[in-house]
């Protein structure tokens, strides 16, 4: 006699119990030489916003370097380059963090600078990844994530940079303003 399969689950309601980060949002000190704040929100395929979500970041710092042993050159000390939010009423989120330099690829290439951001939330099986690029960089133009997509996912891509030197970018898991996601 066979167990048979075990039912798939989603992420459920207790994501945030399970997934706290003690550091949060926060990637650097506001006084961080360079600190800028990511804002955006988490919306479903309707726009409604998804409350019960939780956006993560990871990357480089301003000189591409990672706080991680698969990077020799190790990143600037006190950064950790990971940050974890859980999205508000509203499926807002922040992060305090650096612009990322750019990072250099397998090939020799080098790919434009950005933050990679994982989305957990409730009805997904898996969390959905995705990039979110500086607007703007030089570097875009010859990336090859966004070289390779048309213009308005490369545009979905990148982040808005407001008045006050922020940064926003909004996620949409569906519709017409979907966020590409990558196939991990």
């Amino acid at each position: 006699m066979s167990s048979g399969s075990t039912p798939s689950q989603t992420v459920g309601p207790f994501l945030h119990i399970a997934l706290d980060w003690p550091d949060g949002p926060s990637v650097v000190a506001p006084d961080a030489p360079g600190a800028v704040l990511v804002t955006g929100r988490l919306v479903d395929g309707a726009g409604e916003p998804v409350a019960d979500g939780l956006v993560e970041i990871w990357g480089a710092d301003a000189d591409g370097r990672f706080d991680h042993p698969d990077d020799p050159r190790g990143a600037v000390p006190g950064f950790r380059g990971f940050g974890r939010c859980p999205t508000d009423a509203d499926g807002a989120y922040w992060f305090r963090t650096v612009e990322p330099g750019p990072l250099p690829a397998g090939d020799g290439a080098t790919e434009a600078p950005h933050l990679d951001v994982s989305i957990f939330a409730r009805g997904l099986l898996d969390r959905l990844v995705t990039r979110m690029y500086l607007p703007d960089h030089p570097a875009n133009a010859a990336d090859p994530v966004l070289s390779g997509l048309d213009p308005d996912d490369r545009r979905r891509l990148t982040a808005i940079r407001l008045a006050d030197g922020s940064l926003r970018f909004d996620l949409h898991l569906q519709g017409p303003d979907e966020t590409p996601f990558f196939q991990l």
